[in-house]
């Protein structure tokens, strides 16, 4: 009989996924974290930071068009866009699908995450080398202390919070991305699962609805995360993503993401509606 080799990720104490794998495609310790790259049966090359799965060629779509689109519609007419962390290119690649984009900054503390991507996931980094992409490695959080008033979107792609993504969850973080908003900005933040980080979710909107007058919670199904429905917290100067019109939806190359869905994501379920009403 042939050996099967299993990748597992242990996503708490006492739960995790595991995906059946050809092989190891790369292995190394860059000056931040662990990156691996295997090569899964079933949701094709798997992208793996500190032995936690960041994506994979089969579901990223899900993850990235999310992360992106809600914030890109609600900004009335977003030109200058940064997207802090998101080495592997997906996030820019959905933002250039937006005709107004002027530039799309991409702010990657790991070179290597950026590089190794752009090797073992061309159709997710495909868009790095866009004439409208500027690329700065360097600290996310310095980045918009440098940068106020700069930008109509930022979009948080950070990694879970543990090592070089700690302070990314942090209230002085999203101060930080309301002053390097322009008027009428917008912000979008990857914020975990709702059935393993319930705390989480419920400190990060009680922060961002402490610093933005509009601030909206929503979800996706994403297989290979934890629990499979993730959350995305926004938090807007002016504009509310409820009250987006038809007639602001421009027709995008998509998978997940659509039109149709976009006031619909906003309906919770209840158990997640009541994180937003915990008291601190």
């Amino acid at each position: 009989m042939d050996m099967e080799l299993w990748y597992t990720e242990k996503q708490t104490p006492n739960f995790g996924i595991t995906a059946k794998i050809g092989k190891t495609l790369h292995h190394e310790q860059t000056e931040f974290q662990t990156l691996d790259v295997i090569e899964t049966k079933q949701f094709g090359n798997m992208l793996v930071l500190d032995g936690m799965v960041m994506t994979t060629d089969k579901d990223e779509f899900v993850y990235h068009e999310m992360l992106t689109h809600v914030g890109m519609f609600t900004h009335p007419e977003p030109k200058r866009v940064l997207v802090i962390g998101g080495g592997d290119g997906g996030a820019i690649r959905e933002v250039l699908k937006h005709p107004s984009v002027e530039t799309a900054t991409l702010c990657e503390i790991d070179r290597r995450v950026i590089e190794v991507s752009q090797k073992y996931f061309p159709e997710i980094a495909g868009k790095l080398t866009d004439l409208r992409v500027e690329i700065k490695v360097e600290d996310g959080i310095k980045h918009i202390e440098a940068n106020p008033g700069k930008y109509d979107v930022i979009l948080v792609d950070s990694t879970e919070p543990v090592g070089p993504a700690v302070g990314l969850f942090q209230k002085p973080f999203y101060q930080g991305i309301y002053e390097a908003l322009r008027p009428g900005g917008v912000m979008v933040a990857q914020t975990e699962s709702p059935w393993f980080n319930r705390e989480l979710i419920s400190q990060v909107y009680r922060d961002i609805s402490g610093i933005f007058p509009i601030t909206r919670l929503y979800t996706a199904s994403i297989p290979t995360y934890p629990s499979g429905l993730w959350s995305f917290t926004l938090g807007s100067k002016e504009m509310d993503p409820l009250q987006v019109e038809e007639s602001r939806f421009t027709p995008l190359e998509t998978k997940y993401y659509h039109p149709g869905m976009h006031h619909a994501l906003f309906q919770l379920p209840r158990f997640v509606s009541e994180l937003l009403e915990q008291e601190g």
